[in-house]
């Protein structure tokens, strides 16, 4: 596996993105959407094998208290080969220094985190846009 890393967002396609996010899969994230969201993020990462976008991944990070994690995805081609790990461990890297960083798994995923450290945290709430679709998908508790 020949893979070249980015951290730029100079060369992407965002409908190349967003048809990585799609196929992986992560979910229907619009070309658009995911032009603002990788925008405001501070740390970025892409992997490209032979020209073909095969991962990516993003940390929304303040420079000091926290770092999060999001939208780590690896082609279904790529899966099982280490990349998302070394997505993973590149987004660790560029947030070294931040007293916590954070992320929230797709349910099941979970082990693939404990790896790297990351642990379940115990206050961790959020509000969705649709919180019966994220219970249903395991997101969220019923309480």
């Amino acid at each position: 596996m020949n893979i070249q890393w980015s951290h730029s967002l100079d060369q992407i396609d965002w409908q190349e993105l967003e048809a990585l996010y799609h196929a992986a899969p992560l979910g229907n994230k619009n070309a658009a959407d995911l032009k603002t969201v990788f925008t405001n993020s501070r740390y970025h990462c892409f992997a490209r094998e032979n020209g073909r976008l095969v991962g990516a991944g993003r940390a929304l990070a303040d420079g000091s208290d926290c770092s999060y994690l999001c939208d780590i995805a690896a082609h279904p081609s790529h899966q099982g080969t280490g990349l998302g790990k070394e997505i993973v461990n590149k987004l660790l890297a560029l947030s070294a220094g931040h007293k916590k960083i954070i992320l929230y798994a797709v349910p099941g995923k979970e082990p693939f985190y404990r790896k790297f450290g990351f642990r379940r945290m115990l206050t961790a709430m959020a509000i969705f846009e649709d919180p019966q679709q994220a219970q249903d998908r395991g997101y969220l508790s019923e309480e």
